[in-house]
């Protein structure tokens, strides 16, 4: 019975293929928008939220931060001379000392001092290249891979050795398609032997930067001990007319706890701590990259609610022109229904009848949409350099509403039809 219903409708439809093919068109471009929509949004934001996570989900980030405030009375010099002052904020060494001594489940703790010289190799040169003096935990910490040789040892630290680890984009910049280890290259007036090479990292884009995640493929990595030593904590920076010094000792604390649970506890912790010899507070700022993190998954679930009803509107509106193509269908074939319903045929078979014809037109709709909006993201992600993730979550909830759209609408014409009476339908012309 269902199986001739089927046929019957399909064969209806097919009577007009044009108008068919137009009253799915709805709901094609609503699935296919749902699915491409949020196929887009989850990829963007799931690699952000990878990005973050970079960053170390059970980790305490403490930077130093330049005062926006800086008093220039406090500069030394006559109007129409060269002016000198030093400017001191930031993160100590002694800092560090209070924050491992005192706050419990520190599982690790990297200090690093950022210092800015120009890297060279034979006519390679990167320009105020970010020199990082820190310890064999970053590597742990900070959740990178060396590719070739090693990172900094207990040693390199204890003999204050001139050696160096190189991002991948550091050593390609300064060395080519060279093998970098074992050679020398100067950074600022010393030299320093290569030692390793770090794996690749995730370029990230303007997203982690929006974080603070750094682009570690640039990056060079020297003892802490031989960065205090070689370059100190006094740097000199000249502009036009005036000569600066910035006295910094460290630039970032990275604090790894045992358990994800303490973080927040052990962030404000650090924060009372350092409040102590920090007492306005504006020359550090802590960062917990698990709030972050929590933060980009409760964005991306608003996100994709707003991206799903949005494109949800476009299967509102497939909805809306099945009922109004099926409303007219009604109207077409009155006749036809009043002789079924002289010949014997009931209500719920006039009903099933269109139900089943609705259903066909959103079902067929769905399965075209489904492949549109797989389509689309594909097109999208090999076209440029965004990232999509389909979702069969996605597929499943899109098709089902298209399916459940098509019912719901199909119910009303469907029980116009039922009601028509025999006589008056064989009557209509």
């Amino acid at each position: 019975m269902w199986l001739k219903i089927l046929k019957l409708g399909v064969r209806n439809l097919m009577l007009h293929k044009l108008r068919s093919l137009l009253t799915m068109l709805g709901t094609i471009l609503g699935v296919g928008s749902v699915i491409a929509m949020l196929a887009i949004g989850e990829g963007s934001k799931q690699h952000a939220v990878e990005q973050i996570r970079k960053l170390g989900a059970a980790n305490v980030i403490i930077r130093s931060v330049k005062p926006e405030d800086f008093d220039e009375s406090t500069s030394s010099g006559n109007s129409g001379q060269r002016i000198s002052r030093v400017l001191e904020y930031g993160l100590k060494h002694l800092d560090f000392e209070r924050l491992t001594a005192a706050i419990p489940n520190i599982v690790e703790a990297v200090p690093i001092a950022l210092v800015r010289k120009n890297a060279q190799f034979n006519r390679h040169r990167i320009p105020n290249a970010r020199i990082l003096g820190t310890t064999p935990a970053y590597l742990r910490v900070k959740n990178l891979e060396v590719r070739r040789g090693r990172f900094i040892t207990d040693s390199d630290l204890y003999k204050t050795s001139n050696v160096a680890v190189l991002g991948a984009g550091a050593a390609r910049r300064l060395f080519g398609f060279e093998d970098p280890i074992s050679k020398s290259l100067l950074l600022g007036p010393g030299a320093y032997r290569v030692v390793g090479v770090l794996d690749t990292q995730d370029p990230g884009g303007a997203t982690p930067a929006a974080i603070g995640l750094q682009n570690f493929n640039n990056d060079i990595y020297i003892p802490m001990t031989a960065a205090q030593r070689r370059f100190g904590e006094l740097q000199m920076i000249v502009r036009s007319g005036s000569e600066e010094y910035e006295r910094n000792q460290l630039s970032e604390i990275t604090l790894s706890v045992e358990n994800e649970k303490h973080v927040s506890a052990t962030a404000s912790m650090a924060r009372s701590l350092l409040q102590r010899s920090h007492p306005e507070g504006n020359d550090f700022e802590i960062q917990v990259p698990l709030e972050l993190l929590q933060q980009a998954e409760r964005e991306k679930r608003i996100w994709n609610l707003v991206l799903g009803s949005i494109a949800g509107i476009s299967l509102l509106v497939g909805g809306i022109g099945i009922m109004n193509i099926m409303l007219a269908t009604v109207t077409e074939r009155t006749r036809e229904i009043g002789i079924r319903r002289a010949l014997g045929a009931k209500r719920r078979d006039i009903v099933s009848q269109f139900l089943v014809e609705t259903m066909v037109l959103s079902t067929f709709g769905g399965l075209l949409g489904i492949v549109v909006g797989i389509a689309i993201p594909t097109v999208v992600s090999m076209t440029s350099q965004i990232e999509t993730t389909i979702s069969v979550f996605a597929i499943s909830v899109a098709f089902g509403i298209s399916v459940m759209v098509g019912i719901v609408f199909g119910v009303y014409p469907a029980r116009r039809a039922a009601i028509l009476d025999p006589i008056e339908a064989l009557r209509h012309e």
